[in-house]
């Protein structure tokens, strides 16, 4: 289970696109309310890397640290929770060009012929630091 949420956590970090595609299962559902999302997410993992991909390809650089992975395995099914911080960095006007969460994941996982990968998942953001505006900086260079 670690070593899919690290190839998570690099996918993104190195804006390795085929890589994070290939940590999920088809269809995923995300819940990152607790981040500012307004609903959960739900559909094809396609267009989740696409959504992930629009919040994060204009970042100058993220560093997602995870840790203290807890997961138990039933059959073709695990569940469990992996510790993050993410640090976003987008130099920008606005003066503040960094944002660092801190929380955990909850996450499932199915069995699959390739291995592992997650089906469902929530951030669990339990405190952030810096400036959100990053997030913003970051989305007006993707779609400019």
């Amino acid at each position: 289970m670690h070593d899919v949420m690290h190839q998570y956590a690099l996918g993104i970090d190195t804006k390795d696109w085929a890589l994070l595609r290939r940590v999920f299962c088809d269809e995923v559902t995300a819940d990152f309310r607790s981040f500012g999302a307004k609903s959960v997410w739900s559909g094809a993992a396609d267009d989740w890397v696409t959504q992930v991909r629009s919040t994060i390809a204009g970042m100058d650089a993220t560093q997602h640290v995870m840790s203290n992975h807890l997961y138990t395995i039933d059959g073709p099914a695990a569940r469990g929770t992996t510790y993050i911080q993410a640090v976003h960095l987008c130099r920008n006007e606005w003066g503040g060009d960094r944002y660092t969460i801190g929380g955990h994941y909850e996450v499932e996982m199915a069995q699959r012929p390739a291995g592992w990968g997650i089906c469902r998942y929530t951030l669990v953001c339990t405190w952030h630091e810096g400036d959100r505006h990053v997030l913003r900086a970051a989305a007006r260079r993707v779609s400019s």
